[in-house]
């Protein structure tokens, strides 16, 4: 199928891509940055933007770069870009290693960063991350700029905070700590297909005990989140197995999962259960794990 008809902008800057949203926001006026789900949409018409805003000339939003202990990532940056990290300690590894359970490489070379927030689809690895680490997202409009931390960002399904006329320009992520420990798991029906449940789970060693504990899920209920009373719990255990299986029970007991043509609650209960499980597993083998 193809799209219906639209007017075409390249803006070179922010400020004329924000003009542009001032000017077309309320008729249905649309950015585009990687295109990888909102293209699809157009081509079945589930999505007829009279307007599309190409922020793809603007070179200001390829920023990747730290700044003051923070990682900024360009509305621009591309999944691949985060793939091939070589910046950022701790933080890096774990971009690097999501990015490359991120679909198709096709897809990775054009899908964004903050596109996938945008979008806030609860399977997306990116809103895992957002949510699990603390970050930012930085919006623009020619009425104000705002800082939004991720959680208030994504409001449900495919629904953030994000008005009409704003634009996302960057996202911003706190650097973690030397020494962090991490684990990333998902389970997809094929490789590349939507994670039905995902993990993402940080910490450091004390005295040989867990500490600034991040337990991520995504992909179970309609946002991703922190589990933050099984981070409490494992704060000052030991990373062992009876401590990991603890967490996974009282994880997948604590979740309150969608359900849908392909998954029950039950079965995503499961799922969640056992991604945790595997996170922390992955944590302990002092390699990125696969």
């Amino acid at each position: 199928m193809k799209s219906a008809p639209f007017s075409y902008y390249a803006p070179q800057t922010v400020d004329e891509a924000l003009a542009l949203l001032a000017e077309f926001a309320e008729d249905g006026g649309r950015v585009i940055a990687g295109g990888q789900s909102f293209v699809p949409m157009m081509a079945f018409r589930l999505a007829r933007p009279p307007q599309l805003i190409d922020i793809n000339g603007i070179a200001e939003l390829s920023a990747l770069a730290i700044e003051d202990g923070v990682l900024r990532i360009g509305a621009i940056v591309r999944h691949a870009m985060l793939e091939s990290m070589t910046i950022g300690g701790a933080l890096g590894r774990v971009l690097s290693t999501v990015a490359g359970s991120i679909a198709h490489l096709p897809i990775r070379n054009r899908g964004t960063f903050c596109g996938s927030l945008v979008h806030a689809d609860p399977s997306a690895e990116w809103c895992l991350v957002a949510a699990t680490l603390s970050a930012e997202i930085v919006t623009r409009s020619v009425r104000q700029t705002r800082r939004v931390s991720a959680t208030d960002f994504m409001l449900g399904i495919m629904t953030t905070d994000l008005a009409a006329d704003e634009l996302v320009t960057e996202c911003r992520i706190p650097l973690l700590p030397d020494g962090t420990r991490f684990g990333f798991h998902e389970v997809s029906r094929r490789a590349g297909d939507f994670a039905m449940a995902a993990a993402l789970v940080t910490y450091r060693l004390d005295g040989g005990r867990m500490a600034d504990v991040r337990v991520g899920i995504g992909g179970v209920e309609p946002n991703p989140r922190r589990l933050y009373d099984v981070e409490a719990m494992l704060t000052g255990e030991l990373p062992d197995a009876v401590g990991f299986d603890k967490a996974a029970e009282m994880a997948a007991n604590g979740v309150d999962p969608m359900e849908d043509h392909h998954n029950t609650p039950a079965f995503r209960r499961q799922l969640t259960r056992a991604v945790i499980r595997r996170a922390f597993e992955s944590s302990l083998s002092g390699k990125d794990p696969a």
